[in-house]
């Protein structure tokens, strides 16, 4: 460690600190406000897949990440058992997997607005009913919505639990890319959370 701090020392101390607040871009709110955002699109792909892709553009959460709201929904979204949507699709025999969820970073989440994205991978069946796929998706999304997070407070602790033991127990990862992530946390999170920040959830705030 001491090595490594006279290399950062000597390389970057002569870098001028000019004093300037962090760049901040919160003015520029709904940049996906615009008609060919609120459209379906079909694309034809490379290889022989169907997916049914949908898409959010929700405002800025990075300043939730103590409590990951968009995690905490992409659980639910993404549940695989009894009563979930994919189960649902699954029995009609339209999807074959489902994913949901935001990165937490980058294009997918800033200071500007927050992605979240739900992608199903359709049979070829369930790409002939893609329009009712996606209206099961939505009429969950609507029930969750009625019903709040107020009584769901043990699926959040279980997510914390698992997030908490998968970080405890975390294979050792490419020194580069670890460093390279947490000079991202430092960007986002304050000081004590720069190892946890991205990956430990916090607080339970169901009104956020």
């Amino acid at each position: 460690l001491e090595t490594l701090e006279n290399w950062v020392t000597e390389i970057f101390s002569e870098i001028p600190n000019n004093g300037l607040p962090k760049p901040c871009f919160h003015h520029l709110t709904q940049p996906f406000d615009t008609p060919e955002f609120h459209k379906l699109y079909r694309v034809v792909p490379v290889r022989k897949v169907h997916s049914l892709n949908i898409t959010w553009a929700l405002p800025p959460q990075e300043q939730y990440y103590r409590v990951k709201p968009l995690h905490y929904i992409s659980w639910l979204v993404g549940h695989e058992g009894k009563g979930s949507v994919l189960s649902f699709l699954r029995k009609k025999c339209w999807a074959l997997a489902l994913y949901g969820g935001n990165g937490e970073t980058g294009f997918e989440q800033n200071s500007t607005y927050s992605i979240f994205s739900i992608s199903v991978t359709l049979t070829d069946e369930g790409y002939k009913h893609f329009y009712e796929v996606a209206h099961v998706v939505f009429q969950y999304l609507k029930m969750l919505q009625q019903r709040g997070p107020e009584k769901r407070q043990v699926i959040w602790e279980e997510i914390q639990k698992i997030e908490a033991n998968e970080f405890h127990y975390q294979e050792q990862t490419d020194p580069v890319d670890y460093v390279e992530s947490l000079c991202e946390n430092m960007q986002m999170f304050q000081k004590e959370d720069f190892l946890t920040g991205d990956q430990l959830l916090f607080e339970y705030k169901p009104e956020v």
